[in-house]
């Protein structure tokens, strides 16, 4: 049975390189960054010649990039320091946002009393006139709206959100995860004050991430016991996987334009194939729509299909397809995907609707076949 991986939004396969090179630093820098002896300085060379690698990606200071354990912790840590250091009484974020964001925002809510505005959508796009008006506040306010949501694939114009930020005094924050690797941000131009990242969505190693802290910005711990990373994030640097990430995204930018054109034009064969094979498919958000959605996430809904989506996904997964009904933190859960909530009506909600999401190692054959299965489900 052929087999083919279409979650790629969930997680993504890591590269040969990405290995060797995660090999290569277990065996020979196996020493402690804060150590001071010989095998520690060696290890910290290593740390630092990543963090230097790392910022040079985005223009930016290595003193400006917080190694973490991935997209959560970073983003926990911009929210939870925002609210507790600097001074923020009021977050603006969507309801569409990943749930590290929104669990976060939610629970500060709670123990710390702050007011939450939720940003309306136009068809799952921030509504920026919307934003506008939320902004003008004395509260001191730090918006959190996401780049290329994990779901839809919708992209946020973050200049645009950026610069209306900065004119009325706000912070900006930005979930990355789904765009790291896939589009070029030039920090030093972006009107953007903190960002997070996640390896394992640009090929490289699960459990290591990044945050980009604007210097002089005022964040502080959240965790306690060490001065690692600037005294942000305390505990011993996991240094083979911020080798690992390093390598991933050094590769992914190196070819980004090529690989992204290569994505894009493999999403939009899908597309194409999917409405002949069965041309009652609605995409969700557009996100079928070339430079409003990334190449890498498609949103389907299926009205003509009864199958539940869970159960649809179960008949893909049997025939060696994988997919997802929303975000990997929801896949436990019978539950309709809290952004499709958002977007769809109820009578929309009761389709079964599902995201496929391609790399560079997807093929014409993989969507081929997959749309074989489709088919044959439908009929």
């Amino acid at each position: 049975m052929k087999r083919v991986y279409l979650d790629n939004a969930a997680t993504t396969p890591l590269r040969k390189e990405v290995s060797d090179v995660m090999m290569a630093v277990l065996t020979n820098s196996y020493g402690n960054p804060s150590s001071s002896h010989a095998f520690g300085r060696s290890a910290k060379a290593v740390l630092e010649s990543c963090r230097k690698q790392v910022a040079s990606f985005f223009n930016i200071s290595p003193a400006e990039i917080i190694f973490t354990s991935g997209g959560t912790e970073a983003n926990n840590l911009i929210l939870q320091s925002a609210v507790k250091n600097l001074g923020v009484k009021h977050l603006i974020t969507s309801r569409v946002e990943h749930h590290a964001v929104l669990h976060t925002v939610g629970a500060l809510a709670i123990s710390e009393g702050i007011k939450v505005s939720y940003v309306d959508l136009i068809n799952g796009a921030v509504n920026l006139e919307h934003l506008e008006a939320l902004l003008q506040t004395k509260e001191r306010t730090l918006v959190s709206l996401m780049h290329v949501n994990n779901e839809t694939g919708t992209i946020l114009n973050i200049d645009r959100v950026g610069a209306m930020c900065k004119e009325y005094g706000a912070w900006f924050h930005s979930d990355t995860v789904q765009s790291i690797g896939h589009f070029n941000l030039d920090l030093q131009k972006l009107p953007i004050d903190f960002i997070t990242a996640s390896a394992h969505k640009f090929h490289g190693p699960k459990g290591i991430g990044f945050v980009f802290v604007r210097k002089n910005s005022g964040v502080q711990p959240i965790l306690f016991g060490g001065e690692q990373e600037r005294g942000l994030r305390p505990g011993t640097e996991a240094l083979h996987d911020i080798a690992g990430m390093t390598e991933a995204l050094k590769l992914a930018i190196d070819a980004m334009n090529k690989e992204y054109e290569y994505i894009q034009g493999l999403k939009t064969y899908f597309v194409e194939s999917l409405k002949r094979a069965i041309p009652e498919v609605v995409f969700n958000a557009n996100s079928d729509t070339v430079g409003k959605t990334t190449a890498t996430i498609l949103n389907v809904r299926f009205p003509k299909l009864k199958s539940k989506g869970e159960m649809l996904q179960f008949q893909l997964d049997l025939k060696g397809i994988a997919v997802s009904r929303g975000s990997a933190c929801q896949s436990g859960s019978a539950q309709v995907s809290h952004v499709l909530k958002e977007i769809l009506t109820a009578d929309e909600l009761q389709q079964p609707s599902l995201r496929f999401s391609f790399s560079i190692f997807n093929t014409k054959d993989d969507v081929d076949y997959t749309i074989d299965v489709l088919k044959a489900l439908s009929s």
